[in-house]
């Protein structure tokens, strides 16, 4: 199946939200990545989200080039040609652009994606991010308004973080403390401003705790009945029930049980990248401590073409990726969910 359609995109959040289930959505950052999130969905049978960041975006243009926008259209070219093979449905998106960035990222990709869709195209990407937690809820919101306008011209959705995720994210830093529980005041400032879907859909990164980085299991304290608790006020101020489509950020420590609780308080979209990150890699550990002498050319030795072949060791670290992102889906309660 090719890449969602807008429709299509909108259906599978319709139908993870009606089901109780969430999306992984998997950081990629090159062709390797990018296909080994798609053999994972696959395997797992579930549809499913990758998503670049500003750091992997300029990756992937380049080291030494570092544009943001031309490693963004490009890992988008790669996966809309090789989706096609894998039979589910996968949305692409932009993770975490900070309000710095956005006219030198997001912006131009929304342009092109709305001069696409004028033409009568699709849009290259499904959704965007845009992280105003670096700026007062205020100017964050005002800034989201701006967003959605253009996201309803592009045929796109966005994402916006309400509240703070500490630790790092592509060199953005947060602190760990107090701010990192969004309130039922800043839920109902976000309908306010936002509107529940009459202005343009959206999803919302609610923050319960979450941080991003690497901790142990129970490290974190999250609180994921602060999610409900939002839902119940701002969907009795509206007159809807379950009003917001979240997004649980700075997933990675959490127990099987915090999951579960934030996915059915709305939880859509989870995103996942320090495990998969390792999950990538440790496989090709293995492999070089296993083949050293095939892989270095030792005491005048000629090596082993065979193990140093760069799709020797990349088929194993693809199938250990795709192999987290099955657990992650059947933890995320997707598997067996492609439409």
């Amino acid at each position: 199946m090719p890449i969602a359609t807008p429709e299509v995109y909108a259906e599978m959040i319709d139908r993870a939200k009606a089901g109780k289930f969430a999306y992984p959505a998997v950081n990629i950052t090159s062709s390797q990545t990018i296909t080994a999130a798609l053999q994972g969905f696959a395997e797992a049978e579930s549809d499913g989200i990758i998503q670049v960041s500003v750091g992997g975006a300029e990756y992937a243009s380049g080291s030494t080039v570092k544009d943001r926008v031309s490693g963004s259209l490009a890992l988008a070219a790669y996966a809309h040609e090789v989706a096609k093979g894998y039979g589910v449905n996968i949305a692409i998106h932009t993770d975490h652009c900070t309000a710095d960035k956005l006219d030198s990222w997001v912006k131009p990709l929304l342009a092109i994606e709305a001069e696409q869709v004028k033409n009568g195209g699709l849009p290259t990407f499904q959704s965007h991010m845009f992280d105003g937690s670096t700026v007062p809820i205020e100017e964050n919101l005002v800034i989201a308004a701006e967003l959605l306008e253009l996201s309803q011209a592009a045929r796109t959705i966005l994402e916006i973080e309400i509240g703070v995720v500490g630790g790092e994210e592509d060199g953005h830093m947060a602190e760990i403390n107090d701010k990192l529980y969004t309130t039922v005041e800043d839920g109902l400032a976000t309908i306010k401003a936002l509107g529940s879907g009459e202005k343009g859909r959206y999803l919302t990164a609610l923050t319960f705790g979450n941080v991003h980085g690497v901790y142990k299991p129970g490290s974190v304290k999250l609180r994921p009945e602060i999610l409900l608790d939002i839902q119940k006020a701002v969907g009795a101020e509206i007159g809807e029930e379950m009003p917001f489509d979240l997004v649980f950020h700075g997933g990675s420590g959490s127990t099987a049980e915090e999951i579960s609780a934030a996915v059915d308080n709305g939880v859509i979209k989870m995103n996942i990248d320090t495990d998969t990150q390792y999950a990538f890699t440790r496989p090709v550990v293995s492999h070089m401590f296993k083949n050293y002498d095939g892989v270095l050319k030792i005491d005048g030795e000629v090596g082993n073409k065979k193990a140093y072949d760069p799709r020797a060791w990349g088929k194993t670290a693809e199938a250990g990726m795709a192999a987290r992102i099955v657990e992650a889906c059947q933890q995320l309660r997707s598997a067996g969910h492609k439409m």
